[in-house]
């Protein structure tokens, strides 16, 4: 028998060798075809227009090429030639004052960028199988947000109580929000404010005596309120024919899968019912023992976690029907299922593409589909802290108060709240002849016509506000308290409109000195001429301030300005590419025509890394290309985008590995 099988491996190598040889002999071809290429081609040009910056020595930007001495070494650095590719793209580098390659010359060093990216991983050259494997993440159970957790105890018992602003609020992670997964800890002091919240919204609901009731229950429409939810949460109460046991049974049958966004199995049942038990045999009434079951509820694994149960098989998997309903309404609502979605899970529909199309357009419609604007945008755009931790000097600008500052976040969150509840182009982002104002606003814009607190849609006669490059709360929180800074909005510009990565400054940079030795003032433009001189700083300066100057009308609280000290505003500018700018208008006309796909690729990214509550990994980037495609194809319309985020491969599908 061992002879057997000794012939028969010897009759498969000496048939199989051959393939083996060819195969060996084609991958050697190709990489020595590769290496050939960069020794002859690639390095050489790097040699000649990067290494004086970029070497081993010198490392600027932490950035050394000279150590990339081998095609096999290049290819394994994806990341860092995304970054090459990018500044050779926006002929940012070489800098404009070193020697600079011919237009050829250029075009040699992107398609080597090209060809590194797609050799890591190209999308279509994997099977349908290898896309999903890469595209479904691990499975992850997350807790809520501060945020979220107050929204579903709002739409659990139909009442905010505002409980949650007794959590610490979280910072952002992965893609920048705070609904990342990753980033989500729970602590011993967490669980204290996790029991301290319940026990704030059970005691209001089900007081200990009348006369606390009364006292905290001063409002009587508040009062009337409360006694409504009480009613509806009390589905039966201990009477002729049911006893307090069999009462607190079809509480909790009710409120259970409610609470869990899920039915509830026959142990949870009898763990919550156990609880009420004990309460009532110490002598409780119905409802203090009905309370201690329900506040065990709230601090349940099950309510404050988005949790993914993975099958037994490993491999990839697709969420349950009740996961996938509570995905989609956190990330259209940040709040938890209702009963439409929870139905259509219950009857096993939600896998259904169309199903779903369809729930993304009756979710948009709700009152609460402005969660996704104050979630997403508003740390999208960074004007959460503006009024808080971000403020003009008060002796500058003694008229900011927190009127005109809730005025401002305001104006910005409805207005990308219209773009994507009403189904509009998401490049109005950039430009649009509409914003939203109240009487305060508008007269800080000097638009007249506006009159009461109330914030509505105001038609706008001219192209300078349109937009969000018009918005005082972008204005103002990318100015310093007491002056504006084009450095400061030109890389707002550009990290969180077009998705450019731009380092921190090199250590030690002095600050700017706004006076010359004369000690008469310098303009910014001087001031920022004379940094840029600087070869350490004209790198990311050449590409930063000419943005920033396009803004230069707006003052520090977005106040239009055609003059400063005497001086009249020069919003000119001239990007490394050569094009050229003056003001706002021109500015805004440039990104929409030159930047669009870099505009629409960033954001895909922002809002599928929202959606997804992690970071966005370079296999998910086919997900923001069929983004990208289906605002193309769509009249760039926001339901599109959110309907392809939602029946997204990634968004329903994940991995149980070994």
């Amino acid at each position: 028998m061992r002879g057997f099988f000794q012939t028969l491996v010897a009759g498969l190598l000496v048939a199989l060798l051959p393939q083996w040889s060819r195969a060996g002999e084609e991958y050697a071809r190709a990489a020595g075809a590769k290496e050939k290429v960069f020794t002859e081609n690639i390095r050489p040009l790097l040699r000649s227009y990067c290494f004086a910056c970029h070497d081993t020595n010198k490392r600027k930007a932490g950035l050394d090429l000279e150590k990339i001495d081998s095609a096999a070494a290049a290819l394994n650095l994806v990341d860092l030639w995304d970054q090459v590719g990018e500044r050779l793209r926006s002929k940012e580098m070489p800098p404009a004052k070193s020697k600079q390659p011919t237009e050829d010359e250029r075009q040699t060093l992107l398609a080597w960028v090209k060809h590194v990216a797609d050799s890591q991983l190209s999308y279509t050259q994997l099977t349908k199988e290898q896309l999903e494997n890469a595209l479904a993440g691990p499975t992850l159970s997350r807790r809520l947000n501060r945020t979220e957790y107050n929204n579903t105890l709002r739409d659990l018992f139909g009442v905010d109580l505002h409980a949650g602003d007794l959590l610490p609020s979280e910072g952002g992670g992965g893609e920048g929000f705070d609904n990342t997964g990753a980033t989500l800890f729970t602590t011993p002091v967490l669980m204290e404010k996790y029991l301290e919240a319940a026990e704030l919204v059970l005691s209001t609901l089900f007081p200990a005596t009348v006369a606390q009731h009364d006292n905290a229950l001063a409002d009587k429409s508040q009062a009337a309120q409360l006694e409504t939810v009480r009613r509806k949460l009390l589905k039966a109460v201990p009477g002729p024919g049911i006893a307090s046991h069999a009462a607190a049974r079809q509480v909790l049958a009710s409120f259970l899968p409610l609470a869990f966004r899920r039915p509830a199995t026959a142990q949870e049942m009898e763990r919550y019912l156990g609880i009420f038990d004990k309460a009532a045999e110490r002598g409780d009434s119905y409802e203090q023992s009905l309370k201690r079951a329900l506040k065990g509820v709230l601090i349940s694994p099950s309510f404050l976690f988005l949790i993914e149960t993975p099958p037994e098989k490993k491999g990839v998997y697709r969420l349950s029907h009740y996961e996938v309903a509570s995905h989609v309404s956190y990330f259209l609502w940040a709040s938890m299922p209702d009963e439409e979605l929870l139905q259509l899970a219950a009857q096993g529909k939600l896998h259904d593409d169309q199903v779903l199309r369809g729930q993304v357009q009756r979710m948009l419609h709700d009152p609460r589909a402005r969660s996704l604007a104050e979630g997403f945008a508003a740390q999208w755009l960074g004007i959460r802290p503006l009024g808080a931790t971000i403020r003009p000097d008060a002796k500058v600008f003694p008229e900011f108060d927190d009127e005109l500052a809730a005025a401002m976040r305001e104006e910005t969150i409805l207005f990308i709240n219209s773009i994507l509840v009403e189904n509009r182009s998401i490049l109005e982002i950039l430009d649009a002849n509409y914003t939203f104002l109240n009487e305060r606003l508008a007269a800080h814009y000097k638009i007249n016509g506006v009159t009461g607190s109330q914030m509505r849609r105001v038609e706008l006669n001219d192209s300078i506000r349109g937009g969000i490059l018009g918005h005082a709360s972008i204005l103002t929180v990318t100015s310093f308290p007491h002056r504006t800074s084009p450095v400061l909005r030109g890389r707002w510009i550009l990290e969180e409109l077009l998705g450019v990565d731009v380092p921190p400054p090199p250590p030690n940079v002095p600050v700017l000195n706004e006076r010359n030795r004369g000690g008469t003032a310098r303009t910014l433009r001087e001031l920022l001429e004379t940094h840029r001189s600087k070869a350490e700083c004209a790198s990311c300066h050449t590409r930063m301030d000419p943005l920033g100057f396009g803004l230069e009308n707006f003052d520090p609280l977005g106040r239009w300005r055609l003059e400063q000290g005497g001086r009249p505003i020069d919003s000119a500018g001239v990007l490394p590419t050569g094009e050229q700018f003056n003001g706002p208008v021109e500015l805004k006309k440039l990104l929409l025509e030159k930047r669009r796909l870099e505009f629409l690729r960033n954001f895909c990214r922002k809002l599928l890394g929202y959606a997804l509550a992690r970071e966005i990994k370079r296999v998910d980037l086919c997900v923001v290309q069929d983004c990208i495609q289906a605002l193309e194809q769509g009249e760039f319309r926001a339901t599109r985008l959110l309907e392809t985020i939602v029946t997204s491969y990634p968004f329903a599908h994940r991995s149980q590995g070994d």
